[in-house]
């Protein structure tokens, strides 16, 4: 006789590993949503199954994925940085905590999104010096208190005096922020 609960659980933990994955970046409350179950049974089959928490994950993926950033240093990069392949594509992720935001409406203030953008833009091109010459920025939708920005910078085009990178800002895979910065480089 099959242990329905048991068969269940394994068909979880399965796509639990599957999920985190493809989206190392999930939270444990993401992650309960996606499943059904609560955030303990989400814990408990991390547990289980040896997989780190968020931060532990994070910090992993970084690890694995950082080419030294030369044009700043990377604590100045706005948000944790999580790969960096210089004068191709970067990310970053950046919660958004009660001092990001406008304490009546609970919505982040748009200089903490642009400037973990701007760092990212910045911190991508390989060069001793990098600034920002233009920014070409859409806000799309507000922001709210406790949401994970993850933003991608991509290299669209490089030349020795001047870059542009384009810079996409999603929480749970919608978009609400993009950019294109020019980035010049000073020797």
């Amino acid at each position: 006789m099959f242990d329905i609960a048991r068969l269940l659980k394994k068909d979880r933990q399965t796509r639990l590993v599957q999920t985190l994955k493809e989206n190392p970046f999930a939270t444990d409350e993401d992650l309960a949503n996606m499943f059904d179950v609560s955030i303990q049974t989400i814990r408990l089959d991390r547990l289980e199954l040896g997989i780190p928490e968020l931060r532990e994950r994070i910090k992993s993926v970084a690890e694995q994925n950082l080419d030294a950033v030369r044009s700043l240093d990377i604590e100045e990069v706005i948000g944790e940085v999580i790969e960096i392949q210089l004068d191709s594509h970067a990310f970053s992720v950046l919660e958004i905590k009660p001092e990001h935001i406008f304490a009546r409406t609970q919505i982040a203030r748009g200089h903490y999104i642009f400037a973990q953008a701007n760092s990212l833009a910045v911190a991508v091109i390989d060069a001793e010096v990098a600034l920002t010459a233009t920014a070409r920025i859409r806000f799309v939708r507000p922001v709210k208190l406790g949401e994970k920005l993850v933003a991608k910078a991509v290299v669209r085009s490089r030349s020795e005096s001047e870059s542009k990178v384009r810079v996409e800002t999603k929480v749970q895979g919608e978009t609400v922020f993009t950019a294109t910065f020019r980035v010049v480089c000073i020797s």
